[in-house]
Formats: C-alpha cells, structure tokens, sequence
C-alpha cells in the first residue's frame, strides 16, 4: 500500500546506478546531484576504448543535461562534489565488479535501446545483465531496495487494459536464456558451412571482385556476418511472437523482470519495479524540450517530417503512450524513497493512456500541422508532408510490394545498359527507390506494434504514489501525466526540440559532405610532401585500353587488314566485357594479347606519330588544369595505367613520372604477355603505399582521381579522393563516402595546343626523380 504521506528525500543514503550514461540514466544522475545533496553516488560505468569509466563520467558531466547544476555550483565546487561523492565502478552489465557492502538503494536502469536486436545479445544484455547485478548484490552481502526500471510493453500482445502486477506467464528465463544462447552457436556453424561460403564469397566476387582478391573476401565475410545477424534478430523476433510479445525486446526485459523477483524480490528482498512508456523529451525539468539524441518515436517523426512516409500502417484511434523523460524519473526517485516490504514487489506504470490517453490520429495532426507551419529545407525550397489516409496495412503492404518490382524491373534494365551519364542518374533515382522502400519496412517493422496497439497501461499505483507527495513539491518532483497538456507539449516543448535534433543533423550532414561536380574552395596547399596520382584511362583520357589499341591499329594498319581487325574484335567483345566484370587485371591480360607480335620498334613509331595525336584529342582540359594546380603547388603528380605504360607516353612530360605496365619482348617482338601483373585495384593500393614510403609522401594530405570501381582500393588510401566520371558502383561508394565527383570534359581541337604549351610553362623538378619513367 501507498502511504499517504510519502517521503521525496532519500537524505544519506548511499545509490547505485547503472546505465548513467544513458538517457533516463544522466536524467536520473542529474537529479541526485540537484536535489539530494547527502547521498552518495555509485556509479555502474563501462570502458570504452582507452576511456576509463572516470574518464567517461568526465564526459558525462559536460552534457546539457547538467549544465543547470553546472551554473549553480560552479566549477570547482561541481569539481569537489564529484570528487567526494561519486564512486566510478569500472565494469558493465556482463562483468560486475565487487559492489559495495552498505548500497541502501540500488536503480537499475541499464538495457539494451534497440527493440530488434540479434536475439543472442538481447539476452545477453536485459537478462543476463539483470541477473549478474542480482548475483553481485547477493555475494556483496548489501541488502538495498532495489528499483528495476522497465517497460509497460512487458505486457506483450494483449488488448485492454493491463494492471499493475506481476507479469502472468509461466516462461522459464534460465532456459529461453540458454536456447537464445545456442541459437547464435548454431546460426554461426551454419554460416561457415561449405554451400553458404559459397553463396557468400560468388555474390563478393560479382559486386568486388573488380576491386581485388581480399576485397571481395573482406566483402565475402561482411555479407556472412550480416546474415547471421539478420537470422538471430529474425528468431529473435519469432521467439518473442511465439510467446506472445512483441518484440525480443520486451521479452526479455519480461524475463528480466521475473529474473529480479526470482532472486530478489520474493528472495528475502525489496523490489519495485517502474514500468515507464515510450520516453520522450523532458516536460520542464532540467528545462522544457531536453532530450539526448533521438527516441523511440522520434525517428518516425524526423523521417515524416522529411517526406519519407508517404503513409503509415497504424491505427488512428490506438494509444500512443508517451511520457516525459522527468516523470520518468521523478517517478523513480519517488519510489526509492518508499521502500516495499520484504518479498512484496510493487509495480508502477509511469504512462499517460489510462489518464490523459493520446490516440495515434492526435500525435499526426500535431506532427503534420507542426512540419506544415515548420517545413524542413530541401535544396532551395521545403520539403512537403504528405497528408496520411490510414487505409491499412494490407493497402499498404501492397504498395510497398508493387514498389519494390518497380525498382527490381529497373535493376534489369540497368544491367543493360551502357556506363553513361544516363545510367548513373537512373541508377542514383533507384537507389533512392530502394532506400525508401528500405525506410519504410524498417520503420514498419520497429513501430508496427506501437502504432496499432489496442493496450491501455492501469496506472493507479502511480497515481497514489504521486498524490501522497507533498503539495509543496509535487509540481517539481511529481508526474501526473494529466497536467499535460498535449497541444502545448507537442507543438512548443517536443516537436522543436526534434526540429533542433534534426537541424543538427542536416548541418552534420552539410559539413561531411562536398559538392559534386564543382572544384575545391581555395588554392592547393603548397607542399613537397603530397602525391596527387591520375589514372590515365577514363580520367585523364576519354579512351580505354580497347580504344588505345584501336588508334595504334588505326595509325599502322594497311587499310585492307582494318575490316578483318575490326570483325575480330568485334567477335571476341562478349569474353572481354565477361572477363572486365570479373577481374579488371584478367581483361587486361586478355587484352593485351591483341599485341601479340608486333615489333617493339613499329609500337615505338606508331605511338610517336598519329597515335600521339588522337590521344592529345582525347585528354581532358579539365584534367589538364589540375595537373597544373598540382604542380604549381609543388605536388608530385603521377600518372598510372594498367595498360602498357609506352602508350602514354605522349602525356609523359605533363607529369612527374608515369607508371604503367610493359610487356614482353623476344627478338624485338611483343609476345603479348606482360613482363609482370598489370597494376591494378589492390596491386595499384599495395604500389602506392610502398611509393609513400619510399618517397615519404603524406597519403593523409595527397589526392587520387579514379573513374573505376576498380580504383577503390588504392582511392580509399588517400586522404582526397575523387571520382571522375565514375561508373556507377564507384559513384555509389563516392556519395556513401562523400567523396568529390567531377564530370570532366573530353577534350577538344584545342587541347593539343594546350598540352603542346604546357610541357615548356610546367614547374620543372630538380631532384633525382624528375621525369623519371617507371614501369611496374
């Protein structure tokens, strides 16, 4: 029973807490330190990295959250009060240190904070964190009141209305915790089975193999450990529906909740448990709208707020049960102060559906008129809301499939065209598809049971306990959910408070990412010490080897052989494009063999004559301009090919040195075999990063411009990469990875000319490598 006189103070007693550095956890740390100045604080806090708990309570202490406490102590006293009473506990949840042995209150409000974790780790976590701080206050000898924080969606897939009690289920938690456990065991052994490797490592080699070997096998086992995440957070999920919840979040914080009164609560014990809802930003305390990051409802909000739902599932008229972070936690502090008799645990449902219910239809007219008056930029305008129509899942459901054939029919046709400027905005337009279908299952999945839930959370037991607190305080420590005025909360507390998140967002999003298209701000720093290396292919050039081999053909052919080169080539395209999609260095060994017994000496002459000619055609002005930009910067500049590197040698003296490969010679003959693998993908990274070395070259500071996927790995080393003209999957990873794409110009008449005068205006290089020629 509630007295009617509660108590509100907790004066010295010595806490507890875990999870403090979570969002109801510094609430509730915050709390203690403003109000109840006498107790002494424990707190739970796990390394992470090279920080120490101290380190990261340091940390804490600097969040908004705190900075009213901040204010009023000032910083040294804040400094004294955390020295003298607070106690960092160096461990986590799965390897509790030795507890102290006079705790009067323990709170635990440590979890996991996602609803769909692999269900492995969700045990891992709710119950077998829960039962590791039960076992450790048992080997302490301490004897607190301990208050257990978890959810009113312990109720599962009930309808009506839920009381405060002991949860009716006769699951056994030891054994669902065991069976989780070998679930991973075995998902894990299926995974590594033979046939899966094999789907594994074929689906790698399509989508990387063109960057290299150990791409496509690091490729290989990200995809395994992706499925095994995804087949134990899909039993996870069954598990939990089979047993009637919702989630294997809410399961097993069930089973967390009979773990505590197993060993605790009706051990011998005082156990309360505080039920709270869906917690959202604080209602004024430790001022209106505080909130950390975003929650349970919030990312549902951001993303309509951004046009990304252009409907939802949901039943207007279900409860979406929100409450206030500091009712929350008012609510915790209230029950710590009165204590429950020895083997009779209470509950308490921190809610507001039972007394103040807000129905689903209610939260959207709040959000869509708040984002309708308060619209989000989008390039040079504002992003429109769609207007919802409820028309129900199956209505729905069948959209989204129709959807997701559309962007499949497109896939098809994409692989059936050619690498162009029309392919790479088609395919840009479908991975957006994609990645809102994506958006909408995902958001589906995590709120479908929030958004049509038929539950309504009793609150009687809160209710007393608040109205027996003091009059003069219950205003700032209580939590009676019907002063909330919905309107007022959602329009000017909660929803600017998202709004701001959001804007945090955007401006984190605008300062990682760069313009496509468009040259970077500002002259090249000058230094001796950065590499700026060109591929020459695509990039420097607007040919390919295929193209390259045609000039040579073209510049030393008697024109009756021309009809039959052509056909031949033409013939053997299909085996040369199958071998350019599996392995970049494989085309280019098949290729290459077109040489196979020309003179070296005939090459030599044909790449000095027309050849020369119809490359300086084809070489970008705006390539040009940047090798300038870095040579004028005092850069060394390199061109690399995987070609023969004697067929750039027309570009030679734009650059510091040329790299490329050379082939075989036997009695003054190409054999048409390279003299070593062709430098390619992971080769070219390898080279480049011996090359740093060797020539002390800050990789951190140098650029690459690459076209290719194939040009990734060596790419990914470099501190400013960008994709010129890229192909469409090294765009993909460009925009993933914000790097700079450009769309240089082939060139025109006028780049002969131009290249013809820069060899005499290009800075000249007095060290020893100075136009030195390399060939790998």
């Amino acid at each position: 029973m509630i007295s009617h006189n509660a108590k509100t103070e907790l004066g010295n007693a010595h806490v507890l807490l875990t999870g403090a550095t979570g969002f109801v956890g510094q609430a509730v740390l915050e709390r203690l330190l403003t109000d109840h100045p006498a107790t002494h604080i424990s707190l739970l806090v796990r390394r992470k990295g090279s920080q120490t708990g101290q380190d990261r309570l340091r940390q804490l202490l600097r969040k908004p959250v705190f900075e009213r406490w901040r204010d009023a102590v000032g910083a040294e006293e804040a400094e004294r009060i955390v020295r003298t009473r607070i106690t960092v506990l160096d461990g986590s949840m799965t390897s509790i240190p030795e507890l102290p042995s006079h705790l009067d209150v323990v709170i635990h409000s440590a979890s996991t904070v996602s609803f769909d974790p692999p269900i492995h780790e969700a045990f891992d976590t709710n119950v077998n964190g829960a039962v590791s701080l039960y076992e450790a206050l048992l080997a302490s000898g301490s004897d607190p009141h301990v208050v257990h924080v978890s959810t009113c969606y312990v109720g599962g897939l009930r309808r009506g209305v839920v009381s405060e009690a002991k949860l009716e289920h006769d699951v056994l938690w030891h054994t669902e915790w065991t069976l989780a456990t070998r679930t991973h065991e075995q998902t894990e052994l299926t995974s590594r089975e033979p046939a899966m490797l094999e789907q594994f490592m074929s689906r790698a080699r399509g989508n990387h193999g063109k960057e290299g070997p150990i791409a496509a096998a690091r490729a290989s086992e990200n995809a395994r450990r992706e499925w095994v995440r995804s087949q134990l957070v899909a039993a996870g999920r069954r598990r939990a529906q089979s047993l009637g919840w919702t989630d294997v979040y809410t399961l097993t914080k069930a089973l967390a909740e009979r773990a505590a009164e197993d060993l605790w609560g009706e051990a011998g014990h005082r156990l309360s448990v505080v039920r709270p809802a869906i917690i959202e930003s604080a209602f004024q305390h430790p001022f209106p709208g505080w909130i950390d990051g975003f929650k349970v409802a919030d990312p549902l909000i951001f993303a309509y707020g951004r046009g990304q739902l252009p409907d939802f599932p949901g039943l207007p008229d279900s409860i979406l049960d929100v409450i206030p972070v500091d009712f929350v936690v008012n609510a915790i502090l209230a029950v710590a102060a009165n204590p429950t008799s020895v083997d009779e645990p209470r509950y308490f449902h921190i809610a507001s559906g039972a007394s103040n219910p807000l129905p689903f239809h209610r939260m959207y007219e709040n959000v869509r008129d708040y984002y309708t008056q308060h619209p989000i930029p989008k390039d040079d305008g504002f992003v429109k809301v769609p207007a919802w129509k409820f028309s129900g899942e199956r209505k729905f459901n069948r959209g989204l499939r129709l959807a997701k054939k559309k962007a499949d029919l497109w896939d098809a046709a994409l692989r059936l065209m050619p690498n162009d400027e029309r392919k790479r905005a088609l395919a840009a337009r479908n991975a957006k598809l994609r990645a809102g279908i994506a958006t909408l299952h995902n958001f589906i999945d995590l709120y479908r049971a929030y958004a049509q839930t038929e539950i309504v959370f009793d609150d009687r037991n809160a209710r007393a306990l608040n109205n027996a607190l003091p009059a003069e305080v219950r205003e700032d420590r209580g939590f009676d959910v019907e002063r909330i005025d919905w309107e007022e909360y959602l329009q000017k507390v909660h929803l600017p408070a998202v709004s701001e998140l959001t804007a945090a967002y955007r401006r984190r999003k605008a300062a990682a990412a760069r313009p496509a298209n468009a040259r970077p701000q500002g002259e090249l720093p000058q230094r001796t010490d950065v590499v700026a290396v060109f591929d020459l292919e695509r990039t420097v050039v607007d040919s390919n080897i295929v193209e390259q081999y045609l000039w040579v053909r073209t510049a030393g052919f008697r024109k009756a052989a021309w009809p039959k080169e052509v056909a031949d080539l033409l013939a053997s395209l299909p085996g040369y494009l199958r071998a350019e999609r599996r392995d970049r260095g494989e085309f280019i060994r098949a290729f290459l063999r077109r040489y196979r017994g020309m003179p070296i000496a005939r090459l030599e002459e044909v790449v000095q004559r027309g050849y020369a000619d119809t490359m300086l055609r084809h070489t970008s002005a705006d390539a040009l301009a940047r090798i300038r930009e870095h040579r004028a910067a005092g850069h060394r500049t390199v061109l690399v090919t995987g070609s023969i590197g004697l067929l750039a040698a027309p570009l030679a003296d734009l650059f510091d040195e040329v790299v490329g490969s050379s082939m075989h010679v036997r009695d003054g003959v190409l054999t048409g075999y390279l003299a070593k693998p062709p430098l390619v993908d992971e080769a070219r990274a390898a080279w480049l990063q011996r090359y740093s070395e060797e020539g002390g070259y800050d990789l951190a500071a140098s650029y690459g411009y690459g076209d290719s996927h194939s040009d990734l790995p060596w790419l990914s080393l470099l501190g400013k990469p960008s994709a010129i003209n890229p192909d469409a999957e090294l765009a993909r990873e460009s925009h993933k990875r914000n790097w700079n794409i450009y769309r240089w110009k082939s060139g025109g008449s006028g780049v002969r000319r131009d290249v013809i005068a820069a060899r005499t205006t290009l800075p000249t290089r007095t060290d020893e490598k100075s136009d030195r020629w390399l060939s790998t």
